[in-house]
């Protein structure tokens, strides 16, 4: 009876634990209103962030021959939120020298401009340089257990931003340029995930990175998380968003 009850409490905690992005936790509702969902017939592909009325900033490997609908306004995917705003893109414009790896970055334009509300809101883009150590937070609905599992609601992970050698010394069979930035969590198995693509890398306010790539398995420190430093394109952003 003992032993029952034990292993009835392990898989308890287990499947606890199981409910948090790696390593993360549930984000209050709707205090992210800068976040997007990338959406393909209803399916989530990736996340995005909110930086003009009319346009989404993403990663550019989130590039698809077909429209998105970006969703605004969201925490809970299931429901219907009277908050939610859905908006179709007309036109993505991934940076004209993504490789497949390096500058990974790209802006969506939206049919329409989205309404600002108290649960959608612009972040402004960052416009200083990251130093090691510093603390700043991601949010997605990507996977939360390497496994393929969505979480329902929006979560968030704390992220400690590491020295360029620090990532080069770690990722020793990828080129890592000063257009890249890297962070891992607190704990051994913490950071962003499958789906969680395009989405933010947000420090003292403002946009930092876009969520790129990371490690085989998630959330390794020994092959830290991968953002795209926004203020390496910040003339490339003012200039799309300015021209159209």
């Amino acid at each position: 009876m003992a032993i029952s009850f034990v292993l009835l409490l392990l898989f308890v905690l287990k499947a606890a634990d199981a409910s948090r992005i790696v390593g993360g936790r549930d984000a209050a509702p709707h205090s992210r209103p800068y976040m997007a969902q990338l959406q393909v017939r209803g399916g989530l592909r990736c996340g995005g962030i909110l930086v003009k009325e009319n346009f989404v900033l993403t990663a550019a490997h989130c590039e698809i021959p077909v429209p998105y609908t970006v969703v605004l306004g969201a925490d809970n995917l299931p429901s219907n939120e009277p908050t939610r705003q859905e908006i179709r893109t007309v036109r993505s414009i991934p940076h004209p020298r993504y490789d497949g790896q390096a500058n990974d970055i790209m802006l969506l334009q939206l049919s329409r401009a989205a309404q600002l509300t108290p649960e959608v809101q612009l972040i402004p883009l960052n416009t200083d340089q990251l130093s090691p150590s510093s603390q700043c937070i991601t949010t997605g609905w990507g996977d939360v257990g390497d496994n393929n599992t969505l979480p329902n609601r929006l979560q968030e992970v704390n992220v400690t931003i590491l020295s360029q050698q620090t990532c080069r010394r770690r990722w020793r069979s990828v080129r890592i340029t000063r257009s890249m930035v890297c962070g891992t969590g607190a704990n051994p198995i913490q950071g962003f995930c499958s789906g969680d693509s395009g989405g933010p890398l947000v420090c003292n306010g403002t946009v930092a990175g876009v969520v790129s790539f990371s490690g085989r398995r998630c959330g390794d420190p020994r092959t830290p998380d991968v953002y795209t430093r926004v203020t390496s394109f910040s003339e490339w952003i003012d200039s799309v968003i300015n021209s159209n």
